[in-house]
């Protein structure tokens, strides 16, 4: 009889602490696995507990989560591996003039890749698998904003919180081919980054770029629980969107729920150097992209028909993600917009990490790298000071909502 109840008991005590198994009955969520920072892995499941419709919250408009991309969902950038494997596969096309790429492309960018590149048939490819310095310097441009010999690669003048010349190039550098063509590459580009190992590097040109990817098995596990409680999960990028959708199935999520930099077809089908725009900005060549205060507008005019220049507006709490997840300053704003968490991977962006630290409403979430986590930052952020990016570039110190600078914040979660 003793040995019965022992068991009995035994048992009794498994099932308390054992998870709880996924219903769709109503208080029964699906539950997250793997290991997270601290208290993480249990606040976000209750965000997941308290807002998703396995809530039995079914009356109310399905709850959103929207992430960044490149190293929030996968460790090393998507949209870099495949334009590595494009120049190694001379898959770029030549174009009539260099500065048909960008509306800011510097003539001492113009005059270093007509060097570097030669000159030739427009339309036809580039031999980048062959010519390191043509290769050097696409590569230098894109990295740096900068030519191999130092010069801006860029001029005039831009908003800094709606685009970034160096991000809306790189599908520029695709003009003539088409979305389907460059989703090929895109493949290509990845079956060979998973294959290679965690950080190895490949050099192309004299350049050492990152030859591995990989997607971050608990931003996958929490974009499939998301879903699996009913959340509207988008995929909201800087990168290329015929590039990204191909990555972000990997995760579950669709091309209609990826956005990404846009580019506008010929009437052949074909990429141009002009992307669509937002909030009432018409097509440009990059003057506004998914980067900063643009990421809330496409998220604004995609996900809730929010249009014209309110687009670019904080809108209401009932349209806004009530989950977002970033890991650099080009998703601050989308970020900060979200109502139940602000989930953010540390990689040292100042403006960020200033906001996350500061917590100002007590829902901001740090996480480190989920592989390869970066040393703890020595030095405070400037908060009070650079750390704010405005649109005419200069740095100033970042504000609250009332108005209020945020302190100097130290790094402490690494």
């Amino acid at each position: 009889m003793r040995q019965l109840l022992a068991c009995a008991l035994a048992v009794t005590a498994v099932l308390a602490t054992a998870p709880a198994a996924h219903s769709d009955g109503p208080g029964a969520c699906p539950r997250l696995s793997g290991t997270w920072y601290g208290d993480n892995r249990a606040r976000l499941q209750q965000v997941i507990d308290e807002r998703g419709t396995c809530a039995g919250h079914r009356e109310r408009p399905r709850p959103v989560a929207a992430f960044d991309w490149d190293n929030t969902v996968t460790k090393n950038d998507v949209t870099d591996a495949t334009l590595a494997w494009a120049l190694r596969h001379d898959r770029l096309l030549r174009p009539a003039r260099w500065t048909d790429t960008s509306a800011w492309l510097s003539d001492a960018a113009d005059r270093a890749l007509t060097r570097a590149c030669g000159t030739g048939e427009p339309g036809t490819p580039l031999p980048t698998s062959t010519d390191a310095p043509c290769a050097d310097e696409i590569l230098q441009i894109r990295e740096n904003g900068t030519t191999m010999s130092g010069a801006p690669a860029f001029a005039g003048r831009w908003n800094h919180r709606r685009t970034v010349p160096q991000y809306a190039w790189v599908p520029q550098l695709f003009t003539g081919r088409t979305p389907a063509e460059l989703a090929s590459y895109a493949r290509a580009a990845r079956a060979e980054a998973l294959a290679a190992p965690v950080g190895a590097t490949r050099r192309v040109g004299t350049h050492t770029l990152p030859a591995s990817v990989r997607y971050y098995d608990q931003q996958r596990d929490l974009i499939r629980t998301l879903r699996r409680a009913g959340f509207d999960v988008y995929v909201v990028s800087a990168g290329s969107e015929p590039i990204t959708e191909v990555w972000s199935r990997g995760v579950g999520v669709d091309a209609a729920h990826t956005i990404a930099i846009r580019s506008v077809l010929d009437r052949h089908g074909r990429i141009t150097p002009w992307n669509e725009g937002c909030g009432g900005a018409p097509a440009t060549r990059g003057a506004v992209i998914p980067y900063i205060d643009g990421k809330r507008c496409w998220i604004n005019q995609e996900i809730y028909g929010v249009h014209g220049p309110a687009a670019w507006q904080r809108q209401p709490r009932a349209q806004r993600p009530a989950l977002a997840a970033g890991d650099a300053d080009t998703d601050v704003t989308f970020v900060s917009d979200a109502t139940a968490a602000h989930l953010v991977i540390n990689r040292n962006k100042p403006e960020l990490m200033c906001r996350a630290y500061d917590d100002a409403d007590g829902r901001w979430l740090v996480n480190p790298m989920f592989l390869q986590p970066l040393p703890r930052r020595t030095a405070p952020y400037p908060c009070s000071t650079t750390a704010y990016t405005a649109p005419d570039g200069t740095h100033r110190p970042v504000r609250r909502h009332d108005g209020s600078v945020v302190p100097d914040r130290r790094d402490t979660v690494y």
